[in-house]
């Protein structure tokens, strides 16, 4: 059996959330659908915006995970994403923090996805 290699995440607007992944992650999509849209993270591993068939999605239906990014250089290196990327108005769901693990913090995609920095394991 082979290890996970697609990351689906659930978004209400394609276009919105690839504008809004591009930027913050710095990335472009490997192609672009109406309603599928997949990034590539490492080779053979695709992280995904996805929309679900159009007539089952709807704005009540909850759509929320939260993607982790585990960065290397210790608390001033997340601290200093934290920065960037507040600089852009990603709304802030938890501020930069010590937590178990060391240094955190959350954000929010548009729709309510939580993105958490933290550092390498």
């Amino acid at each position: 059996m082979s290890a996970p290699n697609l990351f689906l995440i659930y978004v209400s607007d394609v276009e919105r959330s690839t504008a809004f992944y591009s930027e913050l992650f710095q990335l472009e999509p490997v192609m672009r659908t109406p309603r599928y849209v997949p990034f590539q993270v490492a080779p053979g591993v695709l992280f995904a915006l996805w929309s679900g068939r159009s007539d089952r999605a709807t704005p009540d239906t909850p759509r929320t995970s939260e993607v982790g990014l585990m960065i290397p250089g210790g608390s001033s290196a997340i601290d200093e994403i934290f920065s960037d990327w507040s600089a852009k108005g990603v709304t802030v769901a938890e501020e930069p923090h010590d937590d178990v693990f060391g240094r955190t913090f959350v954000v929010a995609d548009p729709d309510g996805n939580l993105i958490r920095v933290s550092p390498v394991d």
